[in-house]
């Protein structure tokens, strides 16, 4: 799956909520919510990196990806607007 598959389903999740869905339960609890799962993801990539095996990074990582991208769909952004400012830092 690609970053830009995953956000287009995260888009679509906003846009059209599913009862059972964790990506439109996350919207519907508002930018507090999803920004502490931000942090909490985060905390767990730390720790994965300092105390867990590869595959646990790897998942917690996914996770945080994941997150991160449920931020910027709430925000009106995307993975592009990203991609952009990584650009500008490296002048490409």
């Amino acid at each position: 799956m690609s970053i830009q598959l995953l956000f287009q389903i995260i888009e679509d999740r906003k846009n059209n909520p599913i009862e059972k869905s964790y990506t439109s339960s996350l919207f519907a609890e508002g930018m507090s919510k999803i920004a502490q799962k931000v942090g909490e993801e985060g905390t767990e990539v730390v720790v994965a990196a300092l105390a867990q095996d590869d595959q646990r990074l790897i998942e917690e990582v996914a996770d945080l990806t994941y997150h991160t991208l449920v931020l910027l769909s709430a925000r009106g952004l995307t993975p592009t607007d990203i991609l952009t400012e990584l650009k500008k830092r490296h002048k490409v």
